[in-house]
């Protein structure tokens, strides 16, 4: 039996850090969409169990009388916002994989289901959208915390193929989701043509950009001096080179410098970034992706 795709005792601490979050943690993973409050609002959603620290306003105290337990009255405060989760599928994400770690796909995988879990203890709707050079098949993620098992099932099915092409995939993105909303994109980012004006141009379009980037210690460091083969993931393609120390740290440095491009586009659109090395233990990478005012800590390094 395969492993599951994101552990029970993982889900149990993300439910306990949502309901802690509920009043600063606007809509998924920091996004400007709102999200489910108690007390009064324009429509009623649902109940749940009352926490300590929760306003006793919010009680439901008919139900008390009845249950002789507590629960809070959830109202939709305003209209939501769509969130898109964009999880790169394409062949590179499964290239550099040094010894004792998962792959770049397996582990944006793993992070695309917690994201989702979150949202769905919050009662959002979030699209799960894989791509490559296209956009796969989407599954729709709504209707609470006892709906993630189909989410498990659809993400441990995904299988990497095929080249990335972030141009073709926002064109077909912006064609297919006109309504702005958020955009959550787990990628490494890798691709032989420009990633940025791309992305640039899902922003144009009024959706509001949230960059997760995965690399593998392999991809920000190719490791000892002297000379490499090196076969490209989607074209099979290979190329030999012979790497000095100079040329190594050059390589390091130019690496560092486009991450820090893909983190300026999403800031300057008014979004959110964070980059992880597959290292990073990735029960440290969800919470840290979930505070995106610690996300940037995450960087250079597991």
């Amino acid at each position: 039996m395969p492993a599951p795709v994101i552990e029970r005792s993982l889900l149990e601490k993300l439910e306990r850090l949502t309901i802690r979050w509920q009043k600063s943690f606007r809509g998924l993973v920091g996004g400007h969409n709102p999200s489910r409050y108690s007390g009064p609002g324009q429509e009623f959603l649902d109940h749940r169990h009352f926490h300590q620290g929760d306003d006793l306003r919010a009680v439901n105290w008919r139900a008390y009388m009845r249950l002789e337990k507590l629960f809070l009255k959830m109202f939709e405060v305003e209209p939501r916002t769509p969130i898109r989760l964009l999880i790169d599928a394409s062949a590179s994400m499964t290239a550099g994989v040094p010894a004792g770690q998962m792959s770049k796909f397996d582990y944006a995988r793993r992070l695309g289901a917690a994201l989702v879990y979150v949202g769905l203890v919050r009662h959002d709707t979030i699209v799960i959208q894989p791509f490559h050079d296209r956009l796969d098949d989407t599954m729709i993620a709504s209707g609470g915390r006892h709906r993630f098992g189909p989410v498990a099932d659809f993400l441990g099915d995904l299988q990497p193929k095929g080249p990335a092409s972030m141009l073709e995939v926002a064109r077909l993105f912006i064609n297919k989701y006109p309504k702005p909303g958020l955009a959550v994109i787990i990628s490494d980012f890798l691709d032989d043509k420009d990633v940025l004006q791309p992305l640039q141009y899902m922003a144009d379009f009024g959706h509001e950009p949230l960059l997760m980037q995965l690399w593998t210690d392999f991809d920000r460091d190719p490791g000892a001096d002297g000379d490499l083969r090196l076969k490209d993931a989607e074209s099979d393609t290979e190329m030999e080179l012979s790497l000095s120390e100079d040329a190594r740290q050059a390589y390091i440095a130019e690496f560092d410098i486009y991450c820090e491009r893909v983190a300026d586009l999403a800031f300057r659109n008014g979004g959110r970034y964070a980059g992880f090395a597959t290292s990073l233990a990735l029960e440290d990478a969800i919470f840290a992706a979930l505070d995106w005012s610690v996300a940037t800590a995450a960087r250079r390094g597991g």
